[in-house]
């Protein structure tokens, strides 16, 4: 097991695309008639493209991407015992909240970088994992140090915002977008920026220390619902509007 220790990373604020819409890969087949051939001449036969990559690999090589195996290998190792216990993710239950995987290009071999939050310290938490050793190689973590938002963040923040009385501005932009009531949040499509709090903001000063998110919220019509004024503390379970 590496030895957790506290380091400096440039990371900084990144804009997120939390609730990410999966796509389902479908067939396409193109089937089109040659055109009439020449008398005498043999005339070619329609063809079908398949588009289908194949099964994904194992694993990769070298600097490709990880797989979704892979991906699923160095969660089971980077989440040690010690971690599993001591930390606490977006819900409050034990266990970090999982971020994002990469692979770790430094020419070491095939291992793979894993970023959490654990809601407990408010630290971010930075994973190696040895992929080829099967074993983890170094845990580092970090307080006021964030990574754009995972999908089980964003959804926390809206069902926050949805339960708080600030709910109405949500619901009177909505209504002002679309001309509707707004009639819950299915059908939404919700992202978010990872909020830092400026000089002026004392009604979320905390956010940078902690975890806190700005919603992106647009309507299945395509309609940018307003809520850049409401910030969700994600630590602190708090909702508030910026003065």
């Amino acid at each position: 097991m590496g030895r957790r220790r506290t380091w400096g990373w440039g990371l900084g604020i990144a804009t997120v695309t939390a609730v990410t819409a999966f796509g389902v890969a479908s067939w396409h087949a193109n089937a089109a008639p040659s055109p009439n051939p020449a008398p005498g001449a043999a005339g070619e036969q329609p063809r079908v493209s398949n588009p289908d990559p194949g099964p994904e690999p194992a694993a990769g090589v070298g600097r490709d991407g990880l797989t979704s195996g892979e991906v699923d290998r160095a969660r089971e190792l980077a989440v040690t015992p010690e971690l599993a216990a001591g930390a606490e993710d977006v819900t409050g239950a034990k266990g970090p909240e999982y971020l994002s995987a990469d692979v770790l290009a430094d020419g070491g071999g095939r291992r793979a970088e894993l970023y959490y939050y654990d809601y407990k310290t408010d630290k971010l938490v930075k994973q190696v994992v040895d992929l080829k050793a099967g074993k983890l190689a170094g845990s580092y973590s970090a307080a006021g140090m964030q990574r754009p938002a995972s999908e089980r963040e964003v959804a926390t923040a809206l069902d926050m915002l949805l339960a708080d009385p600030l709910a109405s501005e949500l619901k009177d932009a909505y209504q002002k977008a679309t001309g509707k009531q707004f009639a819950g949040k299915d059908g939404l499509t919700v992202k978010a920026h990872v909020y830092k709090a400026r000089p002026a903001d004392t009604s979320a000063a905390q956010c940078g220390k902690h975890r806190c998110l700005q919603l992106v919220v647009e309507t299945g019509d395509g309609l940018f619902i307003d809520v850049n004024d409401i910030i969700i503390d994600l630590s602190g379970r708090t909702v508030a509007r910026l003065k």
